[in-house]
């Protein structure tokens, strides 16, 4: 007579169910209790409180019982602590690892791979400025498929004042520090959008930081339109910038263009500054 079937556990039910839960073409390379199990992570490290565990469930879509026993999974690996008053937090096993990925690395290392995805999705040329005194230095520059559309190079200095990413570098600073760094009137210009005067200037770089962005169309290459955006250290300080730049055409033609790129070239500093360490408050 045969045995009657024993009924699965819940956990090992929901993970049984993988492929019918992702719909994508890579559902079978996919783990789902890896999935859930980093969703929870997130959520604590995210300062969400595991108090309430039916709360915890529905905020990343799982059943009570599977947080109680993703929860003791993490605990056991270290990557999550459960906390003297009640909740968790993240682990220091978690912690150590997270200092030694950002302990190998440094701004370019991570600036690549943010600028990588940008230029992906753009499909426009993405670079990373550095201020160097007056002036704006290229560290990187990541190409779209569709070939060489600006000028400027990777070791390229130019004035501050006359691209988008020296200006969102210098967009905070008060008239004393620009006029140290920049010079007297008249200011250098390459087209006639270019500030010739520090009074031009204040008005410009007011709309960027009000803004959190800089826009340039045309104003520094002849067809080329330009956004950037600031990227911080952990300590807040305004270290870097990121920028897009691409056919003036092409945003003419997508009319949604400009406020997506606004969108991702925000996120992308922002990513940036957060694998720097910053944490906005």
């Amino acid at each position: 007579m045969p045995k009657p079937r024993q009924p699965r556990d819940t956990f090992a039910n929901e993970a049984a169910d993988t492929v019918d839960e992702i719909e994508d073409g890579n559902a079978q390379q996919l783990v789902t209790p890896v999935m859930r199990g980093l969703r929870l992570l997130r959520f604590i490290a995210e300062g969400g409180s595991t108090a309430n565990l039916s709360e915890v469930g529905r905020r990343i879509d799982v059943n009570r019982v599977t947080v109680m026993r993703l929860l003791a999974t993490l605990e056991h690996e270290g990557v999550v602590e459960r906390l003297p008053q009640g909740g968790h937090t993240v682990g220091f096993s978690f912690l150590k690892l997270a200092s030694q990925v950002l302990a190998s690395n440094d701004l370019t290392s991570f600036a690549r791979r943010v600028l990588t995805r940008l230029c992906e999705s753009l499909q426009l040329s993405a670079y990373l400025a550095v201020p160097d005194g007056g002036h704006v230095l290229y560290l990187l520059r990541e190409m779209p498929n569709a070939g060489l559309v600006s000028n400027i190079q990777v070791g390229s200095r130019v004035p501050a004042h006359l691209t988008t990413p020296g200006r969102m570098l210098i967009a905070h600073l008060p008239p004393e520090a620009l006029r140290e760094r920049l010079g007297n009137d008249p200011l250098p210009t390459v087209t006639g959008q270019s500030p010739a005067t520090h009074a031009r200037l204040s008005d410009i770089l007011a709309a960027d930081h009000e803004r959190g962005c800089a826009w340039s169309f045309s104003a520094f290459e002849p067809g080329i339109d330009s956004c950037a955006a600031p990227v911080r250290d952990a300590t807040g300080e305004i270290i870097a910038a990121i920028s897009v730049a691409g056919p003036q055409q092409r945003f003419e033609a997508d009319g949604a263009l400009r406020e997506r790129t606004e969108k991702e070239v925000k996120a992308a500093a922002r990513d940036l500054s957060a694998l720097l360490g910053y944490s906005r408050r």
